[in-house]
């Protein structure tokens, strides 16, 4: 192995220590790594430049961009008021279908956004035997197409650059379909064990609020029980924060002082009680705003709110909002909420202004649940025009010798001179993280070639594992993607292993589709922890899940997943 080669390899083991240690910052870490390749000569900045204006890229960026005309439709809402039964079994089959067809071609984030907040408010099942199929069903049902999630089309841009003609459409469709019928099957065997929560526990527990006292409340002196303050209906006093003083838990002896912050959890709908105590403001009360009607958001990850404190942000002024409570992870948070960092999947309770719905921001940094809807919503001939031309797109791409590329550029062109989507939309929503993540992969897979790290691997798959079956190498490439989708990004964890994999199949003189396709279905996976994919996240801040229940249901549908997809891909795509 050459020197440079050699360095090259120390520097892909410092990006990988470096995404275990800060996978919520992976395009950080894949712009700094572009950087050092660009210092050290691994690539020219012609290369960089080829790599950012790859064929593939630009199909996943305009793609992204289309797919926030369709988030802004309503046909995903008014069709999931259609799925749930008197049956459980019954209602778990038709969430399960119908997330994963509309994962099939739309983001699964955004599917999963979308049918929330229909599987709370349903009163014929609990939620909590419904929202995590409708989580994994959206991260098998993405596998089903080329465009079902950005993980296919960033191993199709990387298998573009290599000189290959790509993936079609449908090359997923085989594959995809027996994953998704075996773990559907065991995912609805595995409801019987999650909990029958009823919709009312699951969106009001582990809200987190902050009262103050005033200088001049009567309350003060007063001990927590002389107050009223122990027994309020469906509120309980949580905390004190006292200075740098954090008192927890509260005794009902404990006595009131001037600036105390009092933390509160409970049924976010009784937050106006706390008003008939003299003397007693609400965090969001310091902002002017009413609180007799709230809206509920999550926190996209792009979000520009992600790692900062409300103070920080200037959430009044950005968003003409302010926050009432705040959730997370499936449980309690603490301190004081001004101070609270912030992440993607948050949900917030928000007191909102008049301005709040005329905000073009709101979309680009929530997923808005319930109360006041933003005004840029598609409807009429909008919608309709949004949804017949991505079915044309499809269709045009698969039936007729017209690159996805061109369909979407015509598409994309359609949807900003109608108005449906706007220059500014275009601008907020551009996703510059998964751009810079995957621009930066395909540099490396450039220097892996130019130090000739690939031809040592390539070398090294020729020597060591010769006469060795090549299933036993695509078995380790499967699961060690698998591993580092579940411990980084699931598209950090394609970007990575995609050129390993391609340089493994050269060498051993082998067809690269199934090595390549193996990349993709392991890193399009993720359901042991509640944390490893958005969407997984999004359901556990929404229920009274806890990490058991994504373990004990998460692992079957892991292991089938993982088995199905070993035993097919080399089925549909031999060797």
């Amino acid at each position: 192995m050459t020197l440079p080669a050699m360095a090259l390899l120390a520097l892909l083991a410092v990006l990988l220590l470096l995404l275990l240690r800060f996978s919520q910052h992976a395009a950080a870490v894949f712009g700094g790594m572009l950087l050092c390749l660009l210092t050290a000569g691994f690539v020219s900045t012609a290369d960089i430049l080829r790599n950012s204006a790859n064929e593939g890229l630009v199909t996943l960026v305009l793609l992204v961009l289309i797919s926030y005309a369709l988030e802004k439709t309503s046909l995903l809402r008014r069709l999931s008021r259609y799925l749930f039964t008197a049956s459980v079994s019954g209602s778990v089959w038709r969430t399960v279908g119908f997330s994963a067809l509309a994962s099939s071609v739309l983001n699964n984030t955004a599917v999963v956004a979308a049918m929330l907040n229909a599987v709370l408010s349903n009163t014929k099942v609990a939620p909590s035997k419904l929202l995590i199929p409708l989580s994994y069903a959206a991260i098998m049902g993405g596998t089903l197409t080329l465009i079902g999630t950005s993980t296919n089309l960033i191993v199709h841009s990387m298998l573009t650059e290599t000189g290959h003609s790509g993936f079609r459409f449908f090359d997923f469709t085989l594959v995809g379909l027996g994953v998704l019928a075996g773990g559907s099957v065991v995912l609805v065997l595995m409801t019987r064990f999650l909990p029958n929560d009823q919709a009312s526990k699951a969106l009001t527990s582990a809200y987190f609020l902050e009262a103050k006292l005033a200088d001049d409340s009567p309350l003060i002196g007063q001990t927590v029980e002389q107050a009223g303050l122990r027994h309020l209906d469906e509120l309980f006093l949580a905390e004190i924060i006292r200075g740098n003083e954090l008192i927890r838990p509260v005794a009902r002896y404990d006595v009131l002082r001037r600036g105390d912050k009092l933390i509160f959890t409970g049924n976010v709908q009784k937050v106006n009680v706390l008003k008939q105590f003299n003397g007693l403001s609400l965090f969001a009360d310091d902002n002017g705003l009413a609180t007799q009607t709230l809206t509920e958001v999550i926190i996209k990850e792009e979000s520009v709110l992600t790692g900062k404190t409300l103070k920080s942000s200037g959430f009044r002024a950005r968003f003409d909002a302010a926050v009432v409570a705040v959730r997370r992870d499936g449980g309690r948070v603490s301190g004081k909420l001004g101070e609270l960092e912030l992440k993607a999947g948050d949900f917030l309770l928000l007191a909102t202004g008049s301005d709040f719905a005329g905000r073009h921001n709101i979309s680009k940094n929530f997923y808005v649940l319930s109360g006041i809807k933003p005004d840029n919503m598609l409807s009429g001939w909008r919608e309709k025009l949004t949804w017949w031309g991505f079915g044309l797109m499809i269709m045009s791409s698969v039936a007729l010798s017209v690159s996805l590329l061109q369909c979407a550029m015509f598409l994309l062109a359609a949807l900003v001179f109608s108005g449906c989507l706007t220059v500014n939309e275009i601008k907020r929503r551009f996703p510059i993280e998964i751009w810079l993540i995957v621009g930066s992969a395909l540099s490396i897979a450039t220097a892996m070639s130019t130090t000739g790290l690939a031809l040592a691997i390539s070398q090294f798959a020729s020597g060591a594992l010769a006469g060795q079956a090549p299933m036993f190498t695509f078995i380790g490439v499967f699961l060690i993607t698998y591993l580092l989708t579940e411990l980084i990004t699931n598209n950090a964890a394609a970007a990575l292993m995609f050129p390993i994999a391609y340089s493994l199949a050269d060498g051993l003189g082998v067809n690269v589709m199934p090595m390549v396709m193996g990349v993709a279905f392991a890193a399009s996976a993720s359901f042991i922890t509640p944390y490893g994919y958005q969407t997984n996240l999004m359901v556990f801040n929404a229920s009274n899940y806890r990490l058991k229940h994504f373990i004990l249901v998460g692992t079957p549908v892991a292991l089938t997943y993982i088995m199905l997809s070993v035993l097919l891909i080399p089925l549909v795509f031999p060797f």
